[in-house]
């Protein structure tokens, strides 16, 4: 599975001159963590829900955090955190599933060169685990029907886990068939029997 397949497009942006309170609006509106921010259709940083917040809110006399005078900032530009971590539209989502959590980031710009093109957030990532196995399924033997022809392919799955009983025993088109399967969104791992395997 690819970032193509589970990123949201198209996505919203800002740029930084975007004041912040018109940031926030979008953020709360949406439901979004986090927004790419771009200057002439090239990517440059990101804001998030955290970078928003931080400094915006005035501090009472009374908090046990250091008071700040100075005023608080008031566009993206001010705020977001550059240079932003981005992701091409191939990448693995084993590969950006870790980048989010090494990083420690709720929200994965997806690029082609430097343009923005969508958006691959944790949400995501935990809605395509959360698949039904029956929709799963579907989309397998989908898959598999165009690449093989129909009546050809048994499919099971259980927790996301495929199993693929094929009439024929053909190990190329077991190759494919497998590599077909795990580009389905919510399959964690697949395997394959032959109609002799599973008779016996």
């Amino acid at each position: 599975m690819r970032a193509r397949d589970l990123m949201s497009a198209p996505v919203w942006t800002v740029d930084p001159q975007t004041p912040v309170k018109e940031a926030a609006e979008i953020l709360s509106e949406h439901g979004f963590t986090a927004l790419p921010v771009v200057d002439d259709d090239r990517l440059i940083g990101i804001v998030t829900e955290a970078d928003l917040i931080r400094g915006c809110i005035p501090v009472e006399t009374r908090s046990a955090y250091p008071h700040h005078s100075e005023a608080a900032e008031t566009t993206v530009g001010a705020v977001m955190t550059s240079p932003a971590t981005a992701m091409s539209s191939g990448t693995d989502v084993a590969d950006l599933c870790q980048a989010l959590v090494d990083a420690r980031i709720r929200a994965m710009p997806i690029v082609d060169g430097s343009r923005v093109i969508g958006i691959v957030t944790r949400g995501d990532v935990v809605r395509v685990l959360a698949r039904e196995d029956s929709a799963i399924a579907a989309d397998v033997r989908h898959r598999l029907e165009i690449y093989g022809g129909t009546g050809r392919w048994k499919v099971e799955v259980h927790d996301g886990i495929v199993r693929i009983v094929d009439l024929f025993d053909d190990e190329t088109d077991r190759h494919v068939a497998t590599l077909l399967a795990l580009a389905v969104p919510g399959v964690v791992g697949a395997d394959f029997a032959s109609a002799e395997e599973v008779e016996r």
